[in-house]
């Protein structure tokens, strides 16, 4: 009788370090991804501010040329002067 008991009490303490182990295993792996996903978020975040500013430039920098051509300022070639406002912004 005792060993009956003793077995089930091992096979109990089997099962609680397999659940353990298994989710030691899970725990781990939902914190790599965490890791990968927080780390992936600050890139993104980091591209997508340059782009902004990159993006604002150009902005800036079509509506310096549309002002230009509605006042009719143009230089010898009938083209706007690109390349100063360019250089300006920079």
């Amino acid at each position: 009788m005792a060993s009956f008991q003793n077995e089930g009490i091992n096979r109990t303490i089997q099962q609680d370090w397999a659940n353990r182990e298994y989710i030691e295993i899970i725990t781990g792996s939902i914190k790599k991804i965490s890791d990968f996903l927080n780390s992936f978020d600050r890139s993104c975040r980091g591209r997508l501010a340059s782009l902004n500013e990159k993006l604002s430039n150009l902005e800036r920098t079509i509506e310096y040329l549309e002002a230009k051509v509605s006042k009719g300022e143009v230089n010898g070639n009938n083209q706007p002067n690109v390349t100063n406002q360019m250089n300006k912004q920079e």
